[in-house]
């Protein structure tokens, strides 16, 4: 089995403001993040990794090596955030105000509802999430590996491989710099061993 320890960035000002809707956004850590990825560091500092990945932007890629301690970090942009169309940079009380109706419509149906009408549908979301995870999987049938990502697709990922409703994504948590830890068999079959810890 390969296990997986799936991060989501470190604190970036935009979630340190009211936790602005970031997707494409190429923002840095807050010191905040950059002291949060250093204690994931710390915990996992015993754990023998295979393999490091992360998003291309830059708060995933900046976690990725401070949490893992080496430079060796291999960006792949099938981690990066959902595309949130109309509701980047916003609140989520800011983009409600401006449209509560494609809102309730994606909360409703993200599988096929774009995100902030102009984004990325929940489907096209795990589907270049789930093609980077059997690619990874053939070359590490076994071991581990870090992947450092974002919430959204986290999230999207994980309730998708739990056979969840798209639409209850939300049910799980994952703070900044929190390790999910996950493995795949050869079926790339999903057993979930923890979530969101920080011990």
């Amino acid at each position: 089995m390969l296990n997986v320890y799936l991060l989501r960035h470190g604190e970036t000002a935009m979630n340190a403001d009211g936790n602005r809707y970031c997707g494409r956004t190429d923002v840095a850590l807050t010191e905040k993040g950059i002291e949060q990825a250093k204690m994931v560091r710390n915990q996992l500092k015993d754990l023998k990794l295979n393999a490091v990945f992360s998003s291309p932007l830059l708060r995933a890629f900046n976690t990725a090596e401070i949490a893992c301690g080496k430079d060796e970090v291999i960006q792949d942009k099938r981690l990066i955030e959902v595309d949130f169309g109309n509701w980047e940079g916003k609140t989520r009380s800011e983009f409600i105000a401006d449209n509560p109706l494609i809102w309730e419509q994606w909360c409703a149906d993200p599988t096929h509802v774009q995100a902030g009408e102009t984004g990325e549908t929940a489907l096209e979301v795990v589907e270049r999430v789930n093609s980077f995870f059997e690619e990874i999987r053939m070359l590490y049938p076994t071991g581990n590996i870090m992947v450092v990502g974002h919430n959204g697709i986290n999230r999207l990922y994980l309730a998708w491989k739990l056979s969840m409703e798209l639409r209850n994504y939300r049910r799980l948590l994952q703070e900044n710099s929190s390790v999910t830890l996950f493995s795949l068999d050869d079926n790339n079959e999903i057993l979930l061993k923890l979530l969101n810890c920080r011990r």
